[in-house]
């Protein structure tokens, strides 16, 4: 990534209409729906990735909760109370074709991962979930993410496939 990308929050005057990564379902959720469910229903923050004044990438998240029996791994179950648990929900991410390969994905992933410990510090968070889409299940897995079993919320061929990052994993990965 050689250009300086900047992360910011979405702003209503944003230009978002020539904005396509490829995914049209994505494409129509940040054109229409990332400004609504931001500034009028307050159900998520969308932040962008800008370079040189386009939008390059966006990444939606939503504070969320888990129960506890869907945490993967016994042991971190077994010291975790019985009441639903405070997650970040990554629950839209994309970049602009013209951008891909170039990092933008990695770096908004980067800037959420930090949300997460910012919202262990503040509020609490056990980690992040993301609603991988089928193509990105193993971008997620490459970084850690695992999948959430029972979790899924339908099972139609293309369904989001719900992972989890542990938050000790996301504070040892961005650890200086």
């Amino acid at each position: 990534m050689a250009k300086a990308v900047e992360i910011r929050p979405l702003a209503r005057d944003d230009d978002r209409g020539g904005f396509s990564c490829g995914e049209a379902d994505l494409d129509r959720f940040f054109e229409h729906y990332a400004g609504q469910n931001q500034f009028k229903l307050h159900l998520a923050v969308t932040y962008v990735a800008v370079v040189e004044g386009r939008i390059a990438g966006f990444a939606t998240v939503a504070a969320s909760a888990l129960e506890r029996a869907s945490i993967p791994g016994a042991r971190q179950r077994k010291r975790l109370p019985s009441y639903p648990l405070p997650v970040l929900r990554l629950a839209r991410l994309g970049v602009d074709t013209r951008a891909q390969g170039l990092g933008i994905g990695k770096a908004l992933l980067r800037h959420v991962l930090g949300l997460a410990l910012e919202q262990r510090d503040r509020l609490g968070c056990v980690g992040v979930v993301t609603d991988a889409k089928v193509k990105a299940v193993g971008f997620y897995a490459g970084l850690g993410f695992v999948a959430l079993e029972g979790v899924r919320e339908g099972l139609l061929v293309g369904e989001p496939h719900p992972m989890f990052l542990g938050i000790a994993t996301i504070a040892a990965t961005l650890a200086p």
